[in-house]
């Protein structure tokens, strides 16, 4: 309250308003600290990797560490390129992920606008199977994912990682849930003026689900981009192992591989994941809070 108004009115501002006032501002100092503190836990990782990969092998472990390496030693970023072929793994991977985001990207829009908009006999039983595969862990159904994918003669290729994973329960829920706080009034209209379902579908609700799109192709980006678990059961050939797989062979014989060329290779596989999420990250924060302000 500013003094002219204080003459005028002859009033002071309340206590409670002043105790309002402090409490925020403790609260918000207190989230703030909050903040920090997970940051440190979240980032500690992510730095000690980064500067150990900039050590020599005789100085990774040092106790304390050395968080800024003031003599950084580039040479190991140079021995991952010599030890691996990282470019061919780069693009093993590249293309992996990029065909399995571009395929879940459409395949769960479809089916999450389907569960959200479109009546059909069993809708609600077939989601609810749907969903339950997202409690079945993918370890106890990997032996027969194995044995369909070698039937289909898809062993040991990059159509192995590809094709079962062109589908998923989660990304169907995700934009089910997005779908379901669109008006239906938009696709009535639409279909007022002659518009197909398919164009209901497309040139409406599609459009209006951009934020949860981005949201979807962000997650499995950064997911399958880092996948280690499917390619070292699927694939055994090195020209088609992708990028996580093929970084365990900087390890040497028996784990004597130097340290900071593993971390090396560490840190130029998380480049991709880093700068998709600093371009698109306000993408992300779209998708993940369009809900909140509905």
């Amino acid at each position: 309250m500013s003094t002219t108004s204080l003459i005028v009115t002859g009033r002071r501002p309340s206590r409670q308003r002043r105790a309002g006032a402090r409490s925020w501002t403790v609260g918000k100092v207190a989230g703030l600290v909050a903040l920090f503190v997970a940051a440190v836990f979240a980032l500690g990782p992510l730095l000690w990797t980064v500067t150990t990969s900039l050590r020599s092998p005789s100085h990774a472990f040092n106790n304390p560490p050395q968080w800024i390496p003031f003599n950084a030693d580039f040479s190991n970023y140079a021995a991952v390129f010599d030890q691996i072929p990282i470019g061919q793994f780069f693009l093993n991977s590249t293309i992996v992920t990029l065909l399995i985001v571009v395929g879940q990207t459409i395949t769960c829009t479809l089916s999450g606008y389907a569960f959200a908009m479109v009546s059909f006999p069993g809708k609600n039983v077939i989601f609810s199977a749907f969903l339950a595969t997202m409690m079945v862990p993918l370890q106890t159904i990997i032996i027969p994912v194995f044995l369909i994918v070698k039937s289909l003669g898809l062993q040991d290729g990059l159509g192995s990682l590809i094709i079962p994973a062109l589908g998923s329960a989660f990304g169907t829920f995700l934009m089910r849930q997005y779908f379901m706080q669109m008006p239906r009034e938009l696709g009535e209209a639409a279909r007022i003026d002659g518009a197909t379902q398919f164009g209901v579908f497309f040139y409406v609700y599609a459009r209006m689900a951009a934020p949860a799109i981005s949201t979807l192709a962000i997650l499995n980006f950064s997911g399958f981009w880092a996948e280690f678990y499917r390619p070292l059961i699927f694939l055994q050939d090195q020209s088609t192992f992708t990028l996580p797989l093929g970084l365990v062979g900087l390890q040497g014989n028996l784990g004597t591989g130097s340290i900071s060329v593993v971390l090396a290779g560490v840190v130029l596989s998380m480049i991709p994941s880093v700068l998709l999420f600093i371009f698109a990250q306000r993408y992300f924060i779209a998708g993940v809070t369009a809900g909140s302000s509905r």
